[in-house]
């Protein structure tokens, strides 16, 4: 049976891996042949029909009964109107979350009452499910206000008249689709115009817009910056929806045929180490979301796109996650990568399994946890194939691999630990690249320390998303910029945002008792800066300590200062020693030392004001402890030699 959790047959077989070719998927099939190798829309069952009991009892009974019974607490649930003042808060107030809860809300209703009515299949459940299906189809625009052009056509609300395809519009017909393909008997037999309903606006909203109008997700930016998560994202939701909802299988084929060209278009710039520039908490809908485009692929052509399974980047693409893993709670977070973002447990062994990588079905295994009814707010699809693995999954061996040294050439970024398979003791590591990458922070040649697994010197990340993090203000928000890093300030000039702003001379150096980090960071400064090099070498000696270096060749040298950010309270002991008062929740207080030349450089310490609606974020994330550590320059030479180590007291 098709839907059954099995290996494919690449992976059993070992077959030998391959670097990733251009077009690795839209070259396959010539958009003829591509539809030869789809099932028919009619033909097709990805997972078992509602009517086919037999195959339902092969779906998990805990995962079921969780969603029924969350289900039951919505059978009286009123679907909201969203009024166009929530949508003009993005204009009015930067708000975006107002509008978000509301939307999100009712698709994850939705999708709750749909897997409570296919397992109970007594229609207790039909009519609150076309309600909903009513209300979705009632809306202005599927996407979210976040996403209006910034125009004052706009002005915060939707033009009806110009459809055109965001995340969340994407997932919505998901949503749609599956209810289609499960209820689509009991929706009829109500009224046929249920299902016209649903098709009539897909197809307006989704499919007519992605096949006849460019979308500034399917391509590189007019800076060639290469797609990010937006691309495969809203791809597997297009995938999803054209397959299951498109009869005519000429057109079906058609949506097919373009989503591979789009899909490539993320593909083939991507490096070939697989590193995501957006870091662990994106990586789930980025090479994640690929690998669900190419699972659905396979679910509805007979494994046609099971050669992906030994392509060498896609493989080093799943393997990114665990490899950016600092505990297993944290995980590197450069940009605006959350530092502990959610694991998609089933997803992630599902990947690892396809491309034969024990380590990555150990580390999702690891992140199984009890089944409580929830859905998760996007990804819809991903829990059919949850139904039909768990037998498997919940005897799966777990275990997080923590690699001890990870070198990422091509994203240029470096990851060291004391000791492998374990988190005792120290972690570092830092990243090269440039400014204009995927939700760009400014922070060429940052680097983070943990010990035993928890924050020392840090990466703060993001915070709350507003109106002003995707616009021109994005850098008037101090953790975008480099002097809220573990980076300097030189003749009073931080790095700018673009793509010129970059690392050079990168090099790697692993070796059993260290590893090192090396990096130009001159580039990444304005001319105004006066910086001729800036050789950075970040360096673990295994079992002692974290020593930063950095050798510079300045044009001038009016002022100098090195800033560091933790978010442990630190004080100046004496020139020269500065400690931070390390105490994660629930561990012993430890004091670390930051050792470096008095004579060279004065210490001082502040707390940083949380009090903007972006920093809730940070309060979430780290609480209400943010510090920055200056080390301003006593007398700024245009050649020196500056040095810090950081070391248990």
């Amino acid at each position: 049976m098709r839907y059954l959790f099995v290996v494919v047959v690449i992976s059993l077989l070992g077959w030998p891996v391959c670097a990733q070719q251009p077009d690795l998927l839209s070259g396959k099939f010539s958009p003829e042949k591509l539809k030869t190798v789809l099932i028919p829309q009619a033909q097709w069952t990805p997972f078992p029909k509602r009517d086919d009991r037999a195959g339902w009892a092969k779906a998990d009974a805990a995962m079921m009964n969780a969603y029924l019974k969350k289900a039951e607490s919505y059978l009286n649930y009123e679907w909201p109107y969203i009024p166009a003042t929530k949508s003009l808060l993005i204009e009015r107030t930067g708000d975006r979350d107002q509008y978000q809860a509301v939307s999100f809300q009712k698709r994850e209703v939705l999708g709750t009452l749909l897997l409570a009515e296919i397992y109970e299949n007594k229609g207790r459940f039909v009519d609150p499910i076309i309600d909903g299906v009513w209300s979705i189809c009632e809306e202005s625009f599927w996407g979210v206000p976040a996403h209006l052009p910034k125009s004052k056509a706009y002005a915060g609300l939707m033009d009806v008249s110009q459809p055109f395809v965001d995340l969340f519009a994407a997932e919505t017909a998901t949503y749609l689709a599956w209810v289609d393909y499960y209820l689509g008997d009991k929706l009829d037999a109500v009224s046929p115009q249920i299902r016209k309903r649903i098709y009539t606006e897909t197809n307006n909203r989704i499919f007519q817009p992605l096949m006849t109008k460019p979308h500034g997700w399917m391509t590189k930016t007019a800076n060639g910056r290469a797609p990010n998560n937006w691309n495969p994202w809203i791809c597997s939701n297009w995938l999803n929806a054209v397959l299951l909802l498109e009869k005519d299988d000429d057109k079906r084929a058609a949506n097919v045929a373009r989503l591979l060209d789009v899909l490539d278009e993320f593909l083939n710039p991507y490096p070939q180490d697989g590193g995501c520039d957006e870091g662990p908490s994106y990586w789930g809908a980025a090479a994640a979301s690929l690998y669900d485009n190419i699972a659905m692929l396979n679910l509805a052509s007979n494994d046609a796109f099971a050669y992906v399974y030994a392509d060498e980047k896609f493989r080093n693409m799943g393997r990114f996650i665990y490899r950016a893993q600092i505990s297993d709670r944290y995980f590197l977070n450069f940009a605006d990568a959350d530092p502990q973002p959610g694991m998609a447990a089933t997803m992630i062994y599902r990947y690892g399994k396809a491309i034969n990588d024990p380590d990555m079905m150990r580390f999702g295994a690891y992140y199984r946890k009890p089944e409580d009814g929830t859905i998760g707010k996007f990804h819809y699809f991903r829990n059919f194939y949850a139904l039909f693995m768990q037998d498997e999954f919940q005897k799966a061996a777990q275990g997080l691999p923590l690699p001890k040294d990870v070198w990422l050439p091509d994203l240029q970024v470096f990851v060291a630990r004391d000791q492998a398979g374990t988190t005792d003791g120290f972690y570092v590591a830092a990243k090269g690249g440039h400014n204009d990458e995927s939700h760009n922070h400014n922070d060429v040649g940052n680097y983070v320390v943990y010990y035993n697994g928890q924050p020392l010197l840090i990466d703060v990340g993001r915070g709350t998303y507003t109106a002003k993090t995707f616009s021109g203000k994005r850098y008037e928000i101090w953790y975008n910029c480099s002097d809220y890093h573990n980076l300097p300030t030189i003749n009073g000039k931080t790095q700018p945002p673009g793509p010129q702003f970059k690392a050079a001379q990168v090099a790697h150096k692993a070796g059993g008792a260290f590893t090192q980090f090396d990096v130009d960071i001159a580039q990444a400064y304005p001319k105004d800066a006066g910086v001729t090099h800036w050789q950075r070498s970040v360096r673990l000696n295994r079992g002692k300590n974290v020593q930063v270096t950095d050798v510079i060749s300045l044009e001038k040298a009016d002022a100098l200062t090195q800033h560091l950010m933790t978010c442990y309270p630190a004080e100046v002991q004496k020139p020269g020693k500065l400690l931070i008062h390390y105490q994660p929740a629930g561990t012993p207080a430890k004091d670390f030392v930051v050792t470096y030349n008095p004579a060279q450089l004065q210490a001082s310490v502040e707390k940083v004001k949380l009090e903007t609606p972006e920093d809730k974020g940070i309060i979430t994330k780290w609480g209400d402890t943010i510090y920055r550590i200056n080390l301003k320059a006593v007398s700024p030479k245009k050649s020196d030699k500056l040095m810090l180590s950081v070391a248990a007291e």
